[in-house]
């Protein structure tokens, strides 16, 4: 499981490049476009947020858990347009208080641990993205990765009123996955070893589930699955509107890219981290059907 300081490198570090390029609740993660690359990137992401408050039946005053909120883009749908009450967890100290500034309920804790003591149970709960960050390597390769997913869905069904909802958006292993020893740092750049070992730094104790299977017989026989979907063509032309964001000029932004200037220049592990604004992995994976991405809706059985 990535802990707080492997999250804070990327949520953290960064958090105000971030807010400064994609908005002080900036959603970063996979909008929904459906094949129409015509839209925005903000018009694709108050499209995903239609569909999971659509599909999780939000309305004036249901109670949700948002797992994993980020910048709380989606709290911010559901309270604004929906009449919502919601609860925000992020292990980001930087993305939580961003989040309290900006009005919303969002605390720095493990949603892996929430109980119902903690904060009582809820109408829908929303997982985008956490997924990915439960299992470290070493977890996958002691052979825990399955278990970690069964108490996760454990942990989500106490949580839940009967018959609430819960979404989850993730990225999986695909097709195209190269074995793990092939994985390397040096390897020629682009290739499926380099991007794939870019990832391991980029996300430090993460590694993604084997496909939606793994995540939904994980889910059995406590949720059933109410609709499964990609996104992972979604997602290209997401990474792609985020560079262009990150890339565009505000005199702030780029002086805190040069306060990060030294810490490239002395450390290696922080240098490799940073190359993804280079190569962007996540991008070239799914390109080349390493990596998926998948919208599960479940209801609790």
């Amino acid at each position: 499981m990535a802990d707080k300081k492997d999250l804070d490198f990327t949520y953290t570090t960064i958090d105000q490049i971030f807010r400064l390029s994609i908005g002080e609740t900036g959603d970063y993660s996979g909008a929904k476009y459906d094949g129409d690359f015509s839209m925005t990137l903000e018009q694709a992401q108050r499209a995903k947020h239609v569909f999971i408050a659509d599909s999780l039946h939000i309305t004036k005053g249901s109670k949700v858990l948002d797992m994993a909120c980020g910048w709380a883009p989606f709290t911010r749908y559901i309270v604004e347009e929906r009449g919502a009450t919601s609860i925000g967890l992020t292990l980001s100290q930087g993305q939580a208080e961003a989040c309290q500034k900006n009005g919303f309920n969002v605390q720095v804790k493990d949603c892996r641990y929430v109980k119902p003591d903690d904060f009582g149970t809820f109408d829908a709960i929303v997982c985008i993205g956490g997924l990915e960050h439960f299992c470290s390597v070493e977890d996958w390769q002691a052979g825990r990765q399955e278990e970690i997913y069964r108490n996760f869905f454990q942990t989500v069904y106490d949580l839940l009123n009967d018959g609430g909802r819960f979404y989850m958006q993730t990225m999986t292993f695909s097709k195209n996955m190269v074995d793990f020893k092939d994985l390397d740092i040096n390897a020629e750049k682009g290739s499926a070893a380099h991007v794939c070992a870019l990832m391991v730094e980029e996300f430090p104790g993460s590694w993604l589930p084997y496909g939606p299977e793994m995540v939904i017989r994980n889910a059995a026989p406590k949720f059933n699955l109410i609709s499964q979907s990609s996104g992972r063509l979604d997602y290209i032309e997401t990474i792609g509107q985020w560079r262009r964001k990150f890339r565009k000029f505000n005199l702030k932004k780029y002086l805190l890219y040069l306060k990060l200037a030294g810490r490239y220049i002395t450390d290696p592990g922080f240098r490799s981290q940073v190359e993804v604004f280079k190569v962007s992995p996540n991008r070239v994976c799914f390109e080349k059907e390493i990596m998926d991405h998948f919208r599960l809706v479940f209801e609790k059985v």
